[in-house]
């Protein structure tokens, strides 16, 4: 499967992972989907909220460690120069609505010179700045 045929997959918005994805799970569905490997198959389904999805971030010292125990367990290996299809933690804009938008950091993929993300409005491709990046083995 190619990146346009995962982004033309009908998506949803669903914290824990289950019957849709939020963005920690949306990139690893793509690796699912590539390598037959789920990096966050021992998530999925133990939580709800996103003060639960916090909270098992944060037990792990914070996204970036979070997305880099997750991906290198499934031999992913951090890039430099992220391409299309490679995992990144990007920087963006969150919030329901324009006046709670706050900066965080969030799972995405690499499409093109964008990085594309679930939001509960859908998928977007975005220009980011990316904090790190994995290519999935081949």
């Amino acid at each position: 499967m190619d990146i346009h045929e995962f982004l033309e997959l009908p998506h949803r918005f669903r914290w824990g992972g289950v019957g849709g994805d939020d963005c920690m799970t949306f990139p690893a569905s793509w690796a699912l989907k590539c390598i037959g490997i789920d990096p966050a198959a021992d998530l999925r389904g133990t939580y709800r909220t996103k003060d639960e999805a916090h909270a098992i971030i944060a037990s792990h010292g914070g996204e970036l460690p979070f997305m880099d125990v997750h991906l290198v367990a499934i031999g992913a290996k951090r890039v430099q120069q992220p391409q299309t299809g490679d995992i990144g933690l990007i920087k963006a804009m969150t919030g329901e609505t324009l006046a709670d938008q706050v900066e965080t950091q969030i799972g995405a993929i690499r499409f093109g010179p964008l990085w594309a993300c679930i939001h509960p409005a859908g998928i977007r491709a975005t220009p980011a700045e990316f904090i790190a990046a994995w290519r999935l083995p081949a």
